[in-house]
């Protein structure tokens, strides 16, 4: 047990390094919909669901407010946020896995520790937990709800049905594509109805299945109410995105199941925020296992249906009843949450969208892991002369050193450093931002946004790029000191003395309307932001 927490604790600080190291410069910049965030977190917090920007739950938001209120206002203040909550899901699906496999005490702790340092060091995840997107919260929901569901049907103590709700009711606050969970409690919910029916518990069960229900149902109802208040919210963009909005639905919709399926091992997601652009998500190695495990897991499935003989089962308590149930969950787990990739046709294979498969996606990769060493273990005793147990421990260490430095490297140099990330983060409007900060005071700032997006506040204003520039402005001042304009605005830009007219970016023509509304004035370009400079006297 203590070498156990020892490995649990060195873990959970790789998980830290990974998620903390050179948080305020990787990635670089800041996208605007990270900045919306920040943005909302600063004028209104404290808001269930904010429907600019498409629509976006207010769980995360109001996480953010409270880290402006502890570290200031910054970029920093925005990720630190996801990186806590990535810590803390490396936690949570030890506690689960560990959970899940407790037939077996000291298997359920192997593959426990496997799961969780692959989360750890998973490109996939770590850069998740970088950035400022609400997501990031659905795998730590997920994890501790069914850690202490499964604990709670395990040892009947009904604190942990009440936890369990609280924390899943938490979760329809956090992302669109959590409420297909609904699907996957049902299915745990039926599994352990099961069991407590071998065992004629099905008044327990019901007990504790009501007990759950309820608190999730509590923590719902606002969010419940504010929908029924007002529906135009509920569906959001996902409508606009899904495979059913397409002209030839079945196409698409097969075109999407193999691409989702295919990005593990295959071809990945192609947006450099997400991903190195097309390379699988999951890091070869691991990509193997994951294969390994989800095989092993649907061999035991059908063994289980094909030998299983309720009449020499011992009243539910057959250990291979009990892994048939976690391995059924398991699998609907990951294929329940690919869903909200599966079932849309843009920009697909789309990793954030699939991003509550990625517990049950490590705990695949954990289980054909620990069956290799396993082999390999059974290999080396009838070859004891050959192989000495120092050599196969150095050995391991190494491999696991290697492959550490090789994840860091993926993530901090390839992914890190590349110019097409700088590009997919915005790099370039918090230079604008950072310009305006540094102008000396009594110079009048405007912001042409001749950007496109989304307009916000919806459903109409600027669009979503300026939101970028207007946090970084806050980051100094709190509030923006410039005036964003559209181009077709120019008419109100009015400036006594001196005047900085940024563009979001170039424009020949924007700028040849400047020069012939304020003839005295000289255009610059400093690290890439366009100035036109103007005294007036």
């Amino acid at each position: 047990m203590r070498r156990e927490i020892i490995f649990l604790l060195i873990i959970l600080l790789i998980a830290f390094f990974f998620r903390i190291w050179q948080l305020d410069t990787i990635p670089p910049g800041l996208y605007p919909d990270e900045a919306i965030n920040g943005n909302e977190a600063i004028t209104d917090p404290g808001k269930i669901f904010y429907p600019e920007n498409n629509g976006r739950e207010g769980l995360f938001i109001n996480l953010i407010a409270g880290s402006f209120s502890i570290f200031g206002i910054s970029i920093w203040s925005i990720r630190i946020i996801s990186a806590l909550i990535g810590i803390l899901t490396v936690l949570g699906l030890y506690l689960l896995t560990k959970e899940l496999f407790n037939q077996d005490e000291n298997g359920s702790r192997f593959i426990a520790l496997l799961a969780s340092f692959f989360l750890a060091v998973s490109f996939w995840h770590v850069n998740f937990s970088r950035i400022g997107f609400r997501a990031i919260l659905v795998p730590l929901i997920l994890v501790f709800t069914f850690y202490f569901l499964s604990e709670g049907f395990r040892s009947q103590r009904m604190r942990d049905f009440i936890f369990s709700g609280l924390i899943f009711g938490l979760g329809f606050y956090t992302y669109i594509a959590f409420r297909l969970t609904v699907i996957l409690l049902l299915v745990v919910l039926f599994l352990w109805w099961l069991i407590y029916k071998k065992q004629s518990l099905q008044k327990k069960f019901l007990s504790f299945a009501i007990c759950h229900l309820s608190f999730v149902i509590l923590i719902t109802l606002p969010l419940g109410i504010y929908f029924l208040e007002n529906p135009e919210y509920f569906v959001s963009r996902a409508a606009g995105v899904s495979v059913f909005a397409n002209e030839t639905p079945i196409k698409a919709l097969g075109e999407s199941l193999i691409k989702h399926l295919g990005m593990f091992n295959f071809s990945g997601d192609f947006n450099w925020r997400h991903n190195i652009s097309g390379s699988p998500i999951l890091f070869w190695p691991v990509g193997i296992l994951f294969l390994i495990g989800l095989i092993i897991s649907l061999k035991n499935i059908f063994t289980f249906l094909k030998d299983y003989n309720p009449s020499t089962a011992r009243q539910g308590k057959d250990k291979k009843y009990f892994l048939f149930s976690t391995f059924c969950f398991l699998l609907s787990w990951f294929f329940i949450m690919l869903l909200p990739g599966i079932l849309t046709s843009e920009r697909i294979p789309h990793s954030l969208r699939c991003i509550g498969a990625i517990p049950p996606t490590f705990i695949f990769a954990a289980i054909g892991c620990e069956f290799l060493i396993r082999k390999i273990k059974e290999k080396v005793k009838i070859k004891r002369d050959f192989l000495s147990y120092k050599l196969i421990i150095s050995v391991l260490v190494l491999l696991v050193i290697s492959f550490i430095f090789a994840q860091y490297s993926r993530y901090f140099i390839l992914w890190g450093k590349s110019p097409e990330v700088e590009n997919a983060f915005s790099k370039n409007y918090v230079e604008i931002g950072n310009y305006l900060n540094d102008l000396e005071p009594g110079i009048q700032k405007y912001v042409i946004v001749n950007q496109s997006g989304v307009p916000v506040p919806y459903p109409a204003g600027l669009p979503m790029p300026a939101q970028t520039i207007m946090f970084v402005e806050r980051t100094k001042f709190k509030t923006p000191k410039s005036i964003y304009l559209l181009p077709e605005d120019l008419e109100e830009i009015k400036i006594k003395n001196k005047g900085a007219i940024v563009l979001m970016q170039y424009d020949k023509d924007l700028i040849l309307e400047l020069w012939k509304k304020f003839p005295q004035g000289e255009i610059e370009e400093k690290n890439g932001v366009w100035v036109y400079h103007i005294e007036t006297y």
